[in-house]
């Protein structure tokens, strides 16, 4: 089994393709940011991947949030509104910002590079 990943996406066929480009890994998935604070403590993730707009906690909230929970924490934020978000999401602590649509290739890149420094 690979890594341990926190999948942190409102919808849920976004979550779906995610968890079938993760399908080497453990994922471990939260639809909203009050959720994936709650599993981060409790999983320790090797990754989360957090979408960027999220219904009910701010993506930037939970971030640091999490980040506070675990300084070493491995947050990359996928977007489609990159222009928008990307700079406040890495502001808070995001390692880097995926944009949509997604590409396997790059969400598994981005994993196993920021994986292996932590």
């Amino acid at each position: 089994m690979g890594l341990k990943v926190l999948v942190v996406e409102d919808d849920p066929v976004v979550r779906e393709i995610l968890k079938t480009i993760l399908k080497d890994h453990f994922v471990i998935e939260a639809d909203n940011g009050e959720e994936a604070v709650k599993l981060y403590k409790y999983h320790k993730p090797d990754v989360v991947l957090m979408d960027i707009v999220l219904p009910d906690k701010d993506r930037i909230q939970a971030t640091e949030e999490i980040l506070k929970e675990d300084e070493n924490a491995v947050i990359i934020g996928i977007t489609a509104f990159a222009a928008a978000k990307k700079e406040a999401m890495l502001k808070a602590g995001a390692k880097e910002v995926i944009e949509k649509p997604l590409n396997r290739t790059k969400i598994l890149e981005a994993i196993e590079r920021y994986a292996k420094a932590k």
